[in-house]
């Protein structure tokens, strides 16, 4: 079952956790790919240093964040890479997202091997970052603003990750953000391979 929108208007703390387990799937004309999410990043708003809407700023860019939840943010990094987030949360118009850093592999590797490079025999590079999986999964621009609600790319229902089994810790490449550098706001499947960075 495709998860609906009530799931992604919540707490986004909250579902950045609940997607653990979770499933994303894309059908393309090169077939369908799909990983289990095994680690996010939640970035809180306005107030968050570390956000692209820090301070309220609104963006051609970032302009996603501010509209309905459950939508794909998908935005480029270097000149070179994409990386694909989730907006939600339980207020109306405030500008939270949660970022995919990493993907278990559970469809199409094959067509994922193709489009990173035919890596073969290293199937734990395919997903295991945020760029590494857009690549992996061809998540472009051009799905910038999806309803993950419905076709082509969406989110399907999975057994959720027991708590104990859930590592918080420190977002990645946000030194930056002065003392929001150092809320536990990433978090990622206990013992999981794929995960992005142990």
């Amino acid at each position: 079952m495709i998860l609906q929108k009530l799931f992604y208007e919540r707490d986004v703390l909250i579902v950045s956790k609940d997607l653990l387990g979770k499933i994303l799937v894309h059908e393309s004309n090169e077939g369908t790919t799909a990983g289990k999410i095994i680690e996010t990043e939640t970035y809180c708003g306005p107030e968050d240093q570390a956000a692209h809407s820090s301070g309220g700023r609104r963006t051609a860019r970032n302009e996603v964040m501010f509209g309905q939840k459950g939508c794909a943010y998908v935005y480029f990094i270097y000149g070179l890479y994409f990386c694909v987030n989730v907006t939600a949360g339980d207020v109306p118009g405030k500008p939270e997202a949660v970022l995919i850093r990493a993907l278990e592999p559970v469809e199409g590797e094959d067509i994922m091997g193709k489009r990173r490079g035919a890596l073969q025999g290293k199937a734990v590079n395919l997903t295991n970052g945020p760029s590494k999986l857009c690549m992996a999964m061809g998540i472009s621009k051009a799905l910038n603003k999806t309803n993950l609600t419905t076709l082509p790319l969406y989110i399907k229902d999975a057994p959720p990750v027991p708590q104990e089994n859930i590592v918080e810790t420190t977002r990645i490449g946000v030194d930056y953000a002065g003392e929001w550098r150092s809320k536990p706001w990433r978090v990622y499947v206990k013992g999981n391979r794929f995960v992005s960075i142990k």
